[in-house]
């Protein structure tokens, strides 16, 4: 409904025209039509009213008074307030927001008229009257001043009071970015208006009694406790991001007068432990474990030296990342890479390794010197048909580790490129000098900087709105690690229907291509999933080494989890907006369920983590490396009969990247939604990196 169409006003210069008012309301009907007269008496005109859930009308009484009248569901104060802000009229230089109940002190509002000309950000002060403060009640009386204390010792600016009437100017609001969306909004928006150096006024207004309503803070004892912990969860966060950016800038100071030597030292010991850690890839003895964990805590320091850059220079980044790199090629791999070499040489024979697992009798005269170091001898091909493509192409030069690993290099390269060329260098830093995805593909020889190249390049083509293209990575992808396939329902979900059958078509294209090479009319068995290894595999496992505790059975049942990961999968589906948003939470939740754990698995989350910032992703680059326990203890026997981590060891793994993971997300999930939505988004947005748009908007 269209705001109601009085003459503007003007009062000392000051027009109302240009204020758009909001009323957050719940079960109000009784006070909203007094309240809306009551604005209109004043002059103004845009009143908007966010019917925040109620159940008694409220919202058709607002309309009926000339109100436009907007729905929010989802209750919090702070999100009534949020959605009022959306699809904001232009024009609009000031919003004001007063609670719909009738307490407001609506004939103080000329003042705040006045008090534009010196501020910016005008409070209604309930508490420096006798009358209002005393009918506050003691809960709000002693919420109110703990807050404005707490804010006085960690900003130095003394409020008097938290109240819901204030004024603010449109463009200081855009410049706050509220993320609050409980009852912690006042107070976010005072913290930061100071913090933004906002020129501030308070105005004594009286505090009348409730014409309607039940209060949701100090109306019952549930609410008071709710609004306090939102105040005080809401200073704490603020005061933390308050210290984290004083240590940002002590540290970014010190990098900037200590760049030369810091990053020089830096590199000097990623080099230096890559050059330790080399000779000792095989774990056969205590000695050769011991250089290892040496090497990688040297490279986990210099990485995190790295951390402290605010800038690089490309030349010393790629020295570093391809230094390290050509470090390690000659590195002992891990017992995958055997695989690799030996279902890309079946391929140069005319065979498919799906046809026979590597001990079939069939294949006795192909087997090469190292055909005992080949994993799960019993199965079949494990890979998807474009990464048999890929071992067929590598084989064909040469079926040797060197060659092979080059090839696995040469796409880890490809994704520092990437990632630099979106992100520059001193972020990328994060996934180019990381110890963890260093040895996982130049060191341990796994392929999965093959599969992760076209996932970025899907995830970043997705960014320039490029969806037919993204699409076709994305098929690339999910043909060389068949896990990227749910980034296909996510494309689909953030897209128009008329656009889901040539997305569709697209991502299969590479799939349709490489596939005739191993299936014909009668088979294409192209998944062993009636192996043991696929049915009861474990290693490193979380939430189903946590199950077997109270269903022993589950120990036998992995398909069990595919449940929940689908469960999880679709409601990351629905909340999610940006590509690398969900990637990074669906890696996250199948790294949580799977039933097979292996360190170099962490490699696929680390290059979203370069855009997010997320320390539990950061903190798993160090912990990850917990899981060589596993081959050291199995090749120096001193355990046979399983490849488990003892609990601690499991704490170690998975604590601090669960914790400080769910802990990023939580701080940076109200920080998505835009604070002003109008008709100017462009709607066919998939993941600006920087903002997003409102839900439910679909791609072309």
């Amino acid at each position: 409904m269209p705001f109601s169409a009085l003459p503007p006003v003007t009062i000392d210069g000051f027009s109302l025209a240009q204020v758009l008012v909001i009323i957050p309301v719940f079960n109000e009907a009784t006070a909203i039509a007094k309240v809306i007269k009551g604005l209109q008496q004043q002059g103004l005109s845009q009143i908007r009213v966010v019917d925040n859930g109620s159940s008694d009308g409220s919202g058709e009484i607002a309309k009926k008074f000339g109100a436009e009248v907007v729905c929010e569901p989802i209750a919090g104060y702070g999100r009534a307030c949020w959605r009022g802000m959306q699809g904001i009229p232009d024009g609009i230089e000031w919003i004001l927001f007063c609670d719909g109940d009738g307490s407001d002190d609506l004939s103080q509002l000329p003042r705040f008229w006045a008090a534009t000309a010196q501020a910016d950000l005008i409070l209604g002060d309930r508490r420096s009257t006798v009358n209002s403060s005393q009918k506050l009640t003691p809960a709000q009386n002693l919420g109110n001043g703990l807050a404005v204390t707490l804010i006085r010792w960690g900003w130095g600016f003394q409020y008097q009071d938290l109240g819901p009437m204030r004024l603010i100017r449109r463009t200081v609001l855009e410049q706050i970015g509220m993320e609050d969306r409980a009852f912690g909004w006042t107070v976010e928006m005072q913290v930061r208006a100071v913090e933004l150096g906002v020129k501030i006024s308070e105005i004594p207004t009286q505090y009348g009694d409730r014409q309607g309503g039940q209060s949701k803070i100090s109306g019952t004892v549930s609410g008071v406790i709710k609004a306090g912990y939102g105040i005080l969860t809401t200073l704490g966060k603020l005061y933390g991001r308050k210290w984290q950016r004083t240590f940002n800038r002590q540290i970014d100071r010190l990098a900037q007068s200590r760049l030369p030597w810091l990053s020089s030292l830096a590199g000097g010991l990623l080099l230096l432990g890559s050059g330790i850690m080399a000779p000792h890839g095989d774990f056969a003895s205590t000695a050769s474990f011991g250089f290892f964990s040496l090497g990688a805590g040297l490279m986990l320091v210099g990485f995190a030296l790295g951390g402290l850059l605010p800038n690089l220079h490309a030349g010393l980044f790629w020295a570093i990342a391809i230094g390290c790199r050509l470090i390690l090629l000659p590195m002992t791999p891990g017992d995958d890479i055997w695989r690799y070499l030996w279902e890309g040489y079946l391929q140069t024979q005319g065979i498919s390794p799906y046809d026979f697992a590597p001990n079939a009798p069939e294949l006795l005269s192909l087997r090469f010197q190292w055909w005992e170091s080949i994993n799960y001898p019993a199965i079949a091909a494990l890979y998807p048909p474009i990464a048999q493509c890929g071992f067929r192409l590598l084989a064909q030069i040469s079926p040797e580790v060197w060659v092979f690993k080059l090839g696995f290099i040469a796409a880890d390269l490809g994704i520092c490129w990437l990632l630099a060329r979106r992100f520059g260098y001193g972020k990328s830093l994060f996934y180019a000098w990381n110890p963890l995805v260093i040895y996982s593909f130049a060191g341990g020889g796994h392929y999965d900087s093959w599969f992760i190249l076209p996932l970025v390049a899907a995830w970043l083509l997705a960014d320039q709105k490029q969806i037919k293209a993204s699409a076709f990575f994305l098929g690339i992808s999910i043909g060389i690690k068949w896990i990227s396939l749910p980034l296909l329902g996510f494309l689909l979900w953030r897209s128009k229907p008329r656009a889901w059958l040539m997305i569709i078509l697209l991502t299969a294209l590479p799939l349709l291509i490489t596939i005739p090479a191993f299936c014909d009319s009668v088979s294409c068995p192209l998944i062993p999933v009636q192996s043991s290894f696929v049915e009861q595999a474990r290693s490193a496992d979380l939430i189903p080494h946590l199950l077997t505790y109270v269903w022993p059975a589950s120990r036998y049942l992995n398909w069990i989890f595919a449940l929940p990961l689908v469960l999880g999968t679709g409601f990351l589906i629905l909340r999610c907006q940006r590509f690398s948003v969900f990637a990074q939470g669906y890696f996250f939740i199948l790294f949580c369920l799977s039933p097979v754990i292996h360190a170099w698995y962490f490699t696929w989350i680390m290059p979203f983590a370069v855009a997010s910032n997320n320390w539990g992703t950061r903190l798993l680059s160090a912990s990850g490396f917990v899981y060589f326990l596993l081959p050291y203890r199995q090749f120096a026997g001193l355990e046979t009969d399983r490849w488990f981590l003892s609990n601690s060891e499991r704490t170690i793994l998975w604590v601090p990247f669960i914790v400080f993971f769910l802990g990023s997300v939580m701080s940076q999930q109200s920080s998505r939604e835009p604070l002003f939505n109008s008709s100017k988004i462009d709607p066919k947005i998939l993941d600006s990196g920087v903002s997003s748009p409102v839900r439910g908007n679909k791609l072309s």
